[in-house]
Order: C-alpha cells, then structure tokens, then sequence
C-alpha cells in the first residue's frame, strides 16, 4: 500500500501538488441546515415534548422527565461496572489535566494611569457550561476529561453533559470520568435536539451559557445555529497529524504516530515530512506491518490511503518550517534531534510534541495540555480549549473628579464631531460646562 501523495521538496510540480494538498477535501459536504433549523425550531416551541420524541426517533429510547437524566446511582453502578485499572487511570490524568489547566488561569489587573484614572480588568467564569459527547460505545472518556475540567477550573458552578444513548448503550467509563471532572448533571440525549435544548432550554433541563464538545454534522451545525444565544468552542474537523522527523528514528515508532490518528476515522490525515527517501520507504512498510494487528486497521488503511501524505526535503531545519506554517496542523511531531530550534519557527500549530519520546498519543491522554485543538488549518487563527472558552473579561474604569477634568474633554469632543449630543452632555455636566 501507498499513501495518497508522495513528494519532494525538490520537485518542479511541488507548488502544485502541495497546494492540492492545501486544499484536500476530507468530508462530503453534507447540507443539514434545514434539518436542523427545524429541530432547533421544533424544540423551542415544544420543548420537552419535541426533546423526548426527537429522541426515540432518532436513538430508539423513550424517556420521560423522570429517566432524561441520569441518577446518581446510575452512574455509581456504571463506576463499579469500570475495570479499576482504568479508572485509576482516568484519576491520572484527571490530576495531570487539572494541574495543567489550573496554570492558565489569568490574573485580574488594576491600576492608576498617569492621568489619574483607575483601570484594569476581571475575569469571571460563565455560570453554566454544557458539554456535547457523542454516543454509543464507541465514546472517549478522555474527551470527557479534557472538556469539563477546563470549566471546574475556571469556576463554572453547573456543567452539564449530554450523551447519546442509542438503544440504551452507553460507556460505563464516559460517566466515570464525568464523576471525576464534576460534571453536575447528565442527561441521554444527543444530535441537534441535545445542542437545542443545552441552549434554549426545556422543562426538564435548564439553559447554560456557553456549549463545548464534538459531535456529527448535525451538531456541528447546530452549535453554528445556536452561536450567539451561546457560546461555543469551536466546529472541529476530522483529526490530523503531521510528523517532521530525521533518518535517525525508527521508522515503526514513526508509522504508529502516523496511524495513531488514521485509525480515529476514515477521513482523518496524517503527513510525514522527512529528509531521506530511503526512510519514508521504510516507514511505509512499517506501516503496512502495523496494519495487520491493529482492530481498527481498515479506518486507518482507508484514511492512509486516501488523505496520507509523505513529503520529503533536503533540509528538515530549512524547509520544514515553511510546509508546517502552510498546514498549520492540529497535532505536530518534531522527532529531530533539535525540536526546540525547529519549534521556534513554527507560528500554527495546534499543539506540538517534542522530540523523539514524545509520541501526540501521550497528549490525547495524560500529558495534560487539552487535546481539543483547531484542526483543517484552524491553527492559523485558533487555540485549543481552554479555561478561558469558559470565561470572560470584564473591564473596569473608574474616575474621580480630578481624573475626570483631565480626560473628558477630549471625550467630549469626540463626542460632538460625532454629533451624540447625550454623550457630550453626560460628560460636560460634570465638568460644570453644559449650558
């Protein structure tokens, strides 16, 4: 097998077929605006009603506004149903990701400028947050984890979670870790009726103010739909992953990074950029190799063949950089021997793994930075989740007398040039000059 494109730096077409690269789409567009808009529409005017039959339409579960939400002894009976290994597991990273996170928490300011005046800022959390996973057993109690700590963090008081459970299945370890991360209310219910109801409200459950987590596109859309009633985090891709790595590594360890995000879906992306073709040979059957043990090789063989990439360069330090701007990738590899000086030229990046030990797996798991991150070039422009998507910025003025005489009347003059009469007055009448 061979991945979808191979190339060199060198080459005379390079420009473009890496700009096909670029421009490489990954999802069939799927158009379910309508859709949508009539579900949001249809819950807001009936709520629970609409909620409760959306759902048995869509997931074949009947609930009432006794059984929507999960009890507490629900969830202490799908914990004693864990293998304690792996909730040991979920603990550590729990501790990891909350130490992580509690160091990003901003620091309010204030001050008196030169001119008197008192300034600063404050920063307070949002009062609700709602958390969107998808559902089935084919859930990610780390993406639990890495969704409601940052909120607990930055001190939202009410975090609810809502989850799809399609014929009653649900992960036992999806509300484990929702235990752990202190999500107060969980609720079974899923697609653009979840994200309605999150923000909007209904009978059994109470509206929230900004709604995180990923889902199909029915929820993609639906967050867009409902952006501005609520916040929201972002509208995440299919994953991605783009290894630099010399001739130095081995070449299995390198194909498993690739395939560690093939295997997430069909329409995932993984690139490698190297400096010896010999190598890249060597990583493709490594790959090939990985591929008959691993249970999701078939997703992983599809996405590889369809959307992986090989590059290959005559100087990793000098033209990597510039392929790795251009790709501004969620999730990027530096296994060379100088990470730190290759690192220091990358401008978009979603989150970056440094060295040859550092394989992105560790990330999505235990490192503790989140692994919710801009993919499909977001880089450029975005971060990944963080506590500040569950907060927001309040600032503060405040004049005295003396303070005002020396900054308002150059307010109030801007105020006159831009003919707000009531604007100029409130200003003037303080400084004993209104007529």
């Amino acid at each position: 097998m061979s991945c979808a494109v191979y190339l060199r730096k060198s080459a005379t077409d390079f420009v473009e077929v890496f700009g096909r690269v670029l421009n490489m789409k990954r999802e069939q567009s799927q158009d379910v605006n309508a859709q949508v808009y009539g579900i949001i529409n249809q819950l807001v005017q009936s709520g629970d009603d609409a909620l409760f039959a959306l759902t048995e339409k869509f997931d074949g579960v009947v609930l009432t506004r006794e059984t929507v939400r999960f009890s507490r002894d629900e969830i202490d009976a799908a914990e004693a149903a864990c293998d304690p290994e792996a909730l040991e597991a979920l603990d550590f990273a729990a501790k990891r990701i909350a130490d992580f996170h509690q160091r990003q928490k901003p620091e309010d300011n204030e001050f008196v400028d030169a001119e008197g005046v008192t300034l600063g800022h404050r920063w307070t959390p949002v009062d609700a947050a709602g958390l969107y996973v998808p559902g089935g057993t084919a859930n990610y109690p780390s993406s639990v984890l890495m969704n409601a700590i940052p909120a607990k963090v930055a001190g939202v008081q009410r975090l609810v979670m809502s989850v799809p459970t399609p014929n009653n299945a649900i992960n036992p370890l999806v509300l484990a870790a929702a235990k752990r991360a202190g999500v107060d209310e969980i609720y079974r219910i899923g697609g653009a009726q979840a994200i309605a109801a999150m923000a909007y409200g209904t009978q059994s459950i109470t509206p929230v103010n900004v709604i995180v987590g990923p889902g199909n596109a029915y929820v993609a859309a639906a967050k867009k739909q409902v952006f501005g009633v609520v916040g929201i985090d972002m509208i995440a891709g299919p994953s991605e992953i783009l290894v630099v790595s010399d001739r130095n590594n081995d070449p299995s360890w390198i194909a498993a990074d690739l395939l560690s995000q093939a295997e997430h879906d069909r329409v995932a992306q993984s690139i490698l950029i190297c400096d010896d073709a010999s190598f890249a040979t060597s990583v493709e059957q490594a790959i090939e190799s990985h591929l008959t043990s691993l249970s999701r090789s078939e997703i992983a063989r599809e996405s590889w063949e369809n959307f992986g990439v090989i590059i290959v360069v005559d100087d990793l330090a000098k033209d990597a950089p510039e392929i790795i701007n251009a790709l501004a990738p969620e999730h990027l590899e530096l296994a060379v021997e100088d990470p730190q000086s290759l690192a220091a030229e990358v401008r978009h990046a979603g989150a970056i793994f440094m060295g040859r030990y550092t394989p992105e797996a560790v990330g999505d798991y235990v490192a503790g930075p989140n692994h919710v991150l801009p993919t499909a070039r977001a880089a450029r422009y975005a971060s990944g989740l963080s506590v500040l998507n569950f907060m927001k910025r309040t600032s503060i003025v405040s004049c005295d007398a003396a303070a005002l005489a020396s900054i308002g009347p150059a307010a109030l003059k801007l105020a006159e040039v831009e003919g707000l009469d009531a604007h100029a007055r409130s200003i003037s009448i303080r400084l004993n000059m209104n007529e």
